[in-house]
């Protein structure tokens, strides 16, 4: 196997390539790698396009070394090549968003050794109208501005930006005009507060928004948390950190939860829909899940 370790290396993050080549280095037994730095945002998706099409006979595994957006970018790559299964994705954790990971409890995804022992798993992936991917959460309206505005304060070198998004999004964000259809129902009314498509289970560094998420099951799980006063939404928040707002007695009559292979969303007006923590601007969008379509590496 040929590892390919692709490194975010924007200028806030350019001190883990040194830690990911020294991890490298003390790896007693050899092995075939090469390693390519980002010089910008996007440029691991064409990276990833162009390699994935230079290497269709080789087993290949290309190391998303960064965060979710970094995850993203790779896994959208592969799918953009039609990638086979010959081509495995795996990930070094080294960015400041790690909520896919989070899925693979007591597997360290900071080893490069036990990444190297791994084991592939073929999971499912998210289609977003034409070419675009979610591998982990597909969010809209609150969720969506927390994220939107945690970007943006991230570039700024903020720190706790999940924290200030979600001020900011309680105070500008909760009644939003957007239809949902699962699998054809619709199951959205005049205004909602939020809602996850879930390929993974976390969101927002530390959220449980689809506790029940299995990523190879072919299905992506909807939850639609319906609009409702400030005092009531915070109180329900430690559940849906936790995961348990599905089944609390008193609480999960705020949330529609669904279980679909395909989901259409229209907004009323121009907004964002987050995949994977980057933000895809629109009014319509088609999303539908691709059943076991990334060979995924499990650490050991």
């Amino acid at each position: 196997m040929h590892y390919c370790f692709i490194i975010n290396n924007e200028a806030k993050k350019s001190g883990n390539a040194p830690a990911i080549l020294k991890q490298i280095e003390q790896i007693s037994t050899p092995f075939d790698y090469e390693i390519f730095k980002t010089t910008a945002v996007r440029t691991a998706v064409s990276f990833t396009v162009q390699y994935c099409n230079s290497h269709r006979n080789d087993e290949i595994c290309m190391v998303a070394c960064g965060g979710d957006g970094t995850i993203n970018e790779v896994a959208t790559g592969m799918m953009r090549a039609g990638a086979g299964k010959n081509v495995h994705l795996a990930v070094l954790a080294y960015g400041s968003g790690n909520d896919f990971i989070k899925y693979y409890k007591g597997k360290d995804f900071r080893n490069i050794e036990a990444l190297l022992a791994g084991t592939a798993h073929d999971i499912d992936i998210m289609k977003v109208n034409e070419d675009n991917y979610s591998i982990n959460i597909c969010n809209f309206g609150f969720d969506a501005m927390v994220c939107s505005r945690a970007n943006r304060l991230t570039r700024k070198g903020w720190k706790n930006v999940y924290r200030w998004g979600l001020i900011h999004a309680i105070l500008f964000g909760r009644f939003n005009r957007i239809d949902i259809w699962a699998d054809g129902e619709k199951i959205s009314k005049k205004r909602m507060l939020l809602c996850t498509l879930g390929n993974n289970d976390h969101i927002g560094a530390e959220y449980c928004c689809s506790p029940y998420a299995n990523n190879d099951d072919g299905l992506i799980e909807v939850g639609l948390c319906k609009c409702t006063t400030l005092l009531r939404f915070i109180s329900v928040m430690d559940n849906y950190r936790k995961g348990t707002h599905l089944e609390h007695p008193r609480k999960k009559h705020l949330f529609t939860y669904r279980r679909a292979k395909s989901v259409r969303i229209h907004s009323h007006k121009p907004t964002e829909i987050c995949l994977d923590g980057e933000m895809l601007p629109g009014q319509d969008f088609q999303v539908d899940i691709v059943p076991q379509a990334v060979s995924f590496i499990i650490p050991a």
